[in-house]
């Protein structure tokens, strides 16, 4: 009993609490917003999504504390292993087992299982550890200024992202690893020419394919409302515009929660998705401009943690790994709030911590897991498990 109680306390002491009580604390106000959110549905279709994403939280905060003991870079010596698991998942997609969503093939439909599992959140985590592991060896073994090794790093992004792609149709995970993989490479110091190069590079393709009328028809529509909010606004302009709407009626100190006039209509015009894309615009319709402080508040305290671990990290592959997953909030939460106020085009990615999603909710507290286990390790000798 004695040992189990050391054992606990010891899990505890080493834990990063002041990260986990940002996530908690976050992960409460979404849980809150999602029983607001669904509270148009029959009641037990909303308990369902609130009991989901309340037992997935808390299956989260266990694997946070079982993680935050591991060291991860060791994960990173079985680099053949872990990029095997990575195309495997993903390929995983290609079977029986692949669900269809909203056009994108970027879920797994277990059966037994009472939530649906999207291999990009997950592989997300090891292709950061991947990445990092590369970036270290490349910069350490060779130069990352040179030809080679960014070739080298761009073919590992173009295996995994691309791939993922080409089966899933999924953009907006796609271009979250992009950026992942853009921060991470700046962060280890490759050659800022090459970052040039490929903006360049990739703006020019994307001007060609547009100009060629070879880019698919909804990412050119949503491309063009995105800069004429009065194109089809009863078609792919539905979503933003209820959001803008929803958003608006909130001022700010809002509706009050359970009383949003968008967010509590049972009618079909009312905002869509409102528990899982736009359920920023629910928050702010129904807890005002203050509301929406708040989120972003939580959100850029849990990404500084990530960023001051990186700054404090033993090695350099904790550090990149710690920016990795920093990047990862960046972009899906500047993504995402981008979406609701009609100033970025809809890429289906939703609110971290907020919206709704079983495994979304668990992936992220695993990848906190992993910061708080490279935090653990700066702890002077005397905080540490033992």
């Amino acid at each position: 009993m004695f040992r189990r109680s050391g054992f606990i306390s010891d899990m505890i002491r080493q834990a990063d609490l002041v990260l986990l009580a940002f996530c908690c604390a976050a992960t409460t106000f979404g849980i809150v917003m999602i029983a607001s959110a669904t509270n148009y549905m029959d009641g037990s279709d909303s308990i369902r999504h609130v009991v989901v994403q309340s037992v997935a939280a808390l299956m989260g905060i266990v694997l946070y504390f079982f993680i935050s003991q591991l060291d991860i870079t060791l994960l990173a010596k079985k680099w053949k292993w872990v990029l095997g698991f990575n195309l495997a998942f993903i390929l995983l997609l290609k079977t029986p087992l692949g669900l269809e969503v909203n056009g994108n093939l970027a879920w797994i439909d277990i059966p037994g299982v009472p939530v649906n599992i999207q291999p990009a959140e997950i592989v997300k985590l090891t292709f950061i550890v991947l990445l990092a592991r590369q970036l270290v060896y490349l910069k350490e073994e060779k130069n990352l200024k040179s030809t080679g090794p960014v070739m080298q790093l761009a073919g590992h992004l173009l295996l995994i992202a691309g791939l993922y792609y080409v089966i899933s149709s999924d953009m907006g995970s796609t271009l979250v690893y992009a950026f992942v993989f853009a921060c991470m490479a700046f962060a280890a110091g490759v050659a800022l020419r090459w970052f040039v190069i490929a903006i360049l590079g990739g703006g020019f393709t994307f001007f060609i394919l547009w100009q060629e009328d070879k880019l698919p028809e909804h990412i050119v529509q949503r491309f063009i409302v995105l800069f004429d909010h009065s194109y089809d606004p009863r078609g792919v302009g539905w979503h933003q515009t209820r959001s803008l709407l929803t958003l608006g009626g909130g001022k700010l100190m809002g509706q009050g929660l359970f009383n949003g006039t968008q967010t509590q209509s049972e009618f079909s015009w009312s905002l869509p998705f409102r528990h899982t894309d736009f359920i920023f615009s629910a928050i702010g319709e129904e807890l005002g401009m203050l509301g929406c402080l708040l989120v972003v508040l939580l959100l850029s305290s849990i990404i500084i943690r990530c960023l001051t671990t990186a700054a404090k990290a033993q090695s350099r592959m904790e550090a990149y790994i710690c920016v990795g997953i920093a990047a990862t909030l960046i972009f899906q939460s500047v993504a995402n709030i981008g979406m609701c106020l009609f100033v970025m085009p809809v890429i289906g990615l939703t609110l971290p911590f907020f919206s709704y999603g079983g495994s979304s909710i668990l992936t992220i507290f695993m990848a906190m897991g992993i910061v708080s286990s490279i935090r653990g390790r700066t702890l002077p000798e005397w905080l540490r498990k033992t």
